[in-house]
């Protein structure tokens, strides 16, 4: 069973509200998905907030469990992203799959090819990545 998602009130709010911004994007199936996960997330205060959970601007280590490959990624803002130096989308499958779990969980990421199994083996939210 797939774990249940925490986010922190400002990234839950922030994440409402580009969901609203988004609504006629191109990327409508990644918008719905992340709204089901923010409809079934426990939110906590800042302080209350697990240090390895995933949330806007972690970076993230993740290793594809049946291929044994890892990658290192940073969640960023639409505005922001650039594959070519790791930062991913917010709003980018893999995004979706994997913001507001934390260290240890495994999620399955849904591909055209079929659903890949992550681990998520690293998180930093160092204060220098926090928006």
């Amino acid at each position: 069973m797939k774990p249940t998602p925490t986010f922190c009130k400002t990234d839950y709010q922030f994440l409402r509200e580009l969901i609203l911004k988004s609504k006629n994007t191109t990327n409508a199936k990644e918008i719905g998905q992340l709204s089901q996960e923010l409809d079934r997330a426990i939110i906590r205060k800042e302080s209350e907030l697990d240090e390895t959970v995933i949330r806007i601007n972690s970076q993230v280590t993740i290793e594809d469990v049946k291929a044994n490959k890892s990658m290192k990624i940073q969640i960023v803002l639409p505005s922001f992203a650039d594959v070519k130096e790791g930062k991913i989308s917010i709003l980018a499958p893999l995004s979706v799959a994997i913001i507001g779990f934390k260290e240890n969980d495994v999620v399955d990421w849904e591909l055209p090819a079929g659903i890949k199994t992550l681990k998520i083996t690293a998180v930093s939210n160092s204060p220098e990545s926090i928006s």
